[in-house]
Parts: structure tokens; sequence; C-alpha cells
């Protein structure tokens, strides 16, 4: 059975990825990670060379791919929830965290990066993530088992909660 982590940037999928995997002995893969790996590029030249369609394409296999597989603590990217295809192959064998934050605390956590290009056009760094938390918050909603908002929380303490609620699922 996976642990999948799903979450707009910046609410600490990838960090607590890395302490459930080292906790709990099991290998982490970052699916954003992998599609920088595969594409050999990092995801603006991606979105710059394919659009964000292409690189959605590119997510959706790599999220068919590591459906297949066991035992996994898989840390999603921001948007695998815009395609339904992504949620139900990722559903399979796995247990759905969705990690949440403020708009405020994610803004804190994300500004400094570059790591993304724009989603919107003509708005404020502020503005877009609240106008696309808005947008997916339904689907996240709808694709997770459970929810751990991560505002108030150290990414240790995310990870203990996800890990007590692992343990009594498997």
């Amino acid at each position: 059975m996976n642990i999948i982590l799903i979450g707009y940037r910046g609410t600490g999928k990838s960090e607590v990825g890395a302490i459930l995997a080292d906790r709990l002995n099991m290998p982490c893969v970052g699916m954003d990670a992998e599609i920088v790996r595969r594409a050999g590029m990092p995801i603006p030249e991606i979105v710059e060379k394919f659009g964000w369609a292409g690189f959605r394409d590119m997510e959706s296999e790599v999220a068919a791919e590591l459906s297949a597989q066991d035992n996994l603590v898989i840390d999603t990217g921001g948007g695998v929830i815009e395609r339904p295809e992504n949620i139900l192959a990722l559903q399979t064998k796995a247990v759905i965290f969705w990690l949440k934050a403020s708009v405020d605390v994610i803004v804190s956590r994300i500004q400094d990066g570059a790591l993304r290009p724009a989603l919107t056009d003509g708005k404020t760094f502020t503005e877009e993530v609240a106008e696309v938390l808005a947008r997916r918050t339904s689907k996240y909603e709808h694709a997770a088992q459970y929810e751990i908002d991560t505002d108030r929380l150290t990414p240790e303490q995310v990870a203990g909660r996800i890990i007590d609620i692992w343990q009594n699922n498997i």
C-alpha cells in the first residue's frame, strides 16, 4: 500500500514525504522530480516547450506508472488532481492525504521559490495562489481520504499524524 500526499505547493508534501520515507523505511518518489528527471529539463522549460498540457501528460504517465508499484511514499505535484484519471490511478492500493494550508501560509512558504511558471496571467502572486487554491479545493477534498491542516504543525508533526493513521489502515 502506498502513501500519497496531495496538496498545493508549500503545504509540506516534499518535506513530509522525506520524513515518512525515513521513519517507515519506504522509498519516497517526488512526481515533479521524476518528471524533471525524465524530461531532462526543469519544469519551467517543460512548460515553455510543451505547454501545461504537455506537462500534465507527463504527470499522468508518471502517476499511472507509480500506481502500479507498492510500498511507496508519493509526493505529488500540486496540480495532479487536475486530471481525474491521475487520482483514479493513484488511489489504487493507497491512502491519500491532503496536506492543506491557508493562502497566507502558502504564500509565506513559497514566495521566494521560482520553480514553477505562473498558472494565471495578470495576477499578483497572492491572488494567483488564492484563485488556484479555490479552484482546486473541491478536487483535493474529493480525492483525499484524510486531510491535515499544516498551518500550525511542523513537518515532523504532520508526518506523525500520517503515521498514526497509516498504521491503522495497513
